[in-house]
Parts: structure tokens; sequence; C-alpha cells
């Protein structure tokens, strides 16, 4: 390895030595602190530096270097994979893992379930995880959360389940949504995702029982992983200082760069959550563009997802609505993104979602690990 290559090395493992501005822009510290170098990708000449070394050389240099090691190392976050759990492992009696014994099935109007002997007590029993006392088989369930959350309305919901010969209402539908929304926001609230150094916040105007309020959101720029939102009555004087707060505390760290757009709150919460004095401070870029290598496209985007899905609603009904945390888990969890080759945010983020059907993987491990 020559010398540039093992100074690169050197500089990407010091975290605060690279700002990542966006996926083709850096900004690279020298090691003697003095000097600050744009480091930024061509499609026709590759990594260019504004260093000496670069310019007057045309070598690679040890912030080229630097950034590629630091690329690298994101790509290799380790996985959280989340497994389809099995509907019986033990005895739900005497906890034996060993004699037991398909016998029979339990017939229901909407589907059958497995019933289980266990030799070792003698008893019977049947295992339906995370959806006991439920008269609707889990399918029916997951079935009417993607229908409603990749564009149909309640009552649209419930009219194509009665195709599949479940008979429900759109209250009912709702009901499925609060309950398993609640409970997969408590047990993904746990687990971290591997966000990058840059994060994106934006607004949009929403209609809650017809009063205008706004949803803040803070989005990663890598991933495009949703990491935290707030309802606010006001677009320029709310304190939006819990939506960073909050962000700090799912992504387990701040970020080297914030994008936002000019409002004075923005900057505010930014001061008080994300600014430091010691060296490796959070920088605010706040000049954003429609064009050029600053701009908020990627949040504009998902701002006009949630305003689809709100225009089906005709407004929400609430300000604490189960409806917002449950697109934000569809979001990052089950909708693949174009942008994304295919993937999710949730993928690029470290946590991958096993299984044919998502929601049901989610909802099984939300149950047996809610405690």
């Amino acid at each position: 390895m020559d010398a540039r290559k093992l100074r690169g090395q050197a500089i990407a493992e010091s975290a605060e030595q690279i700002d990542r501005v966006n996926e083709v822009t850096y900004k690279v510290r020298s090691q003697s602190g003095k000097g600050l170098y744009d480091v930024h990708f061509s499609t026709l000449q590759g990594w260019i530096c504004s260093c000496p070394d670069h310019v007057h050389r045309q070598v690679k240099c040890k912030h080229i270097h630097a950034v590629e090691f630091s690329n690298a190392v994101r790509e290799e976050v380790a996985v959280n994979v989340i497994e389809p759990i099995p509907n019986v492992d033990s005895c739900l009696f005497c906890g034996s893992k060993k004699n037991l014994v398909r016998d029979g099935l339990r017939h229901n109007k909407y589907g059958d379930i497995q019933k289980w002997n266990c030799k070792s007590c003698n008893r019977y029993f049947t295992v339906n995880i995370g959806f006991e006392r439920m008269k609707h088989n889990p399918q029916a369930v997951t079935t009417a959360m993607q229908l409603y959350f990749s564009g149909e309305s309640l009552r649209n919901t419930a009219k194509s389940l009665r195709l599949l010969g479940v008979q429900v209402c759109h209250r009912t539908v709702y009901n499925w949504i609060q309950k398993y929304t609640e409970l997969m926001a408590k047990y993904l609230d746990k687990i971290t995702p591997q966000v990058s150094d840059t994060w994106r916040a934006d607004e949009l105007f929403l209609k809650v029982k017809g009063d205008m309020k706004y949803l803040f959101a803070l989005m990663d720029d890598e991933t495009r992983f949703w990491i935290a939102k707030e309802v606010t009555d006001t677009k320029y004087t709310s304190d939006i200082q819990p939506l960073f707060a909050n962000g700090k505390q799912i992504a387990g760290k701040k970020p080297k760069v914030l994008i936002t757009d000019g409002a004075h709150n923005f900057h505010d919460a930014y001061m008080k959550e994300f600014w430091t004095i010691k060296y490796g401070r959070t920088k605010h870029i706040q000049e954003i563009r429609l064009s050029g290598q600053v701009h908020n496209n990627k949040m504009e985007r998902m701002n006009g997802e949630i305003r689809d899905r709100e225009k089906v609603m005709r407004s929400l009904k609430k300000p604490d609505t189960p409806i917002l945390t449950g697109y934000q888990i569809y979001h990052n969890y089950i909708r693949p993104h174009m942008a994304l080759d295919g993937q999710t945010p949730a993928d690029k983020a470290g946590i991958e979602i096993k299984g044919r059907d998502k929601w049901l993987t989610l909802i099984q491990n939300a149950t047996v690990k809610k405690d």
C-alpha cells in the first residue's frame, strides 16, 4: 500500500475529518487540520479533489483515498435480519420443545388453524402468533394493511377483502391498522438503523379535521430512511427541537450534515440539538436550490408520497393518528424504492425483513419481543 493510500486510510478512520454533503460531494480536512478540500465525483473523470497534490500532479490523492475508504466501510454495515417466526416451538403449558406433534386442524369460518398435541403433558393447544383471539386469519389483516398503505381507502380495502371471502367493514380495517401499527412501532423503535451522516428535513401541510397542520419529517440522505416525524400547528414558529432530538435518539448519533430550507425554526432546532463548540459539529446547509448539487429533491419526493396518501383519506382525523406511523413503517420497511434499486430504506440501513409477507414477519416479531 503506497503512502497516499495509507494516509487516506488514516483520514477515513478519523470520523471527524470527512463531511458528506451528498452521494458525489465531500468535504475533507487535511491531516494538519489547516486545509479543507472539496472532493466530488465526475462521470467523465472520476473522483476530483481541489488539493494541490491532485490538481498539479494529477494523481489520486490521500483525500480521494479517504473518501473511497469511507464509502467501503459504509457498505459493510452489519445487517440486522428479522426472520419469520414459526407458529410453534414449545408447549404453551409445560414449555417442552420435544414431544410436539401435529394433531389435526381447528376449523374456523375464515380458515384452518393447526392443532398441536404435547406428549409430555398430554394437552392440546393452538398457536397463532400475533393474531390470538382474532376472528379473521393473519392473511386478511396483512392484506388489508398492504392495500391501505399502498393507496386504497378504508372502504375500498374492505370491498377488496370481500372478494377474498373476508366480510369486514371499513371500521374493522381501521381497528386492525391502529392495533398493529402501535405494536410494530414499539418493536421497531428498539432497532437502530445504520443511517449515513447526512440528513434532510422538510415540512408539508396537512389537514386534520379540516384545520391546517404541518408535518415535519427527518430523512436520511443515503438510505432514504424516514427517521422521525412531528406534527405542529404552524410552519415557521413551531418548536421542532423534539424532531431532531427524537432523530438523534433513534439513529444513535447526530449527523455531520443537515440539509433544510431557510426557515428559522430549522436553524433554531439545529443550534439546540446538533451544534457544538467542539470540533466535529454538524454543518447546516440552508442554501438549497431546485437544481445543482445542494437541493432537497429527495425530501420533496417523500412529501409527494405522503400527499398522495392524504388525498385518498380526505384529511386526517387527529394529530396523533396511527395512519402516519403506519405509513412511516410502510415507507421504511415494506415499500421497495426505484431509486434504491428495488430495495427498501430498511434494507439499505442494515435491517432486512425476511419472508414473503413482511407485515406478518414484523407483527410476529413485535408480539414475541414486545417486552
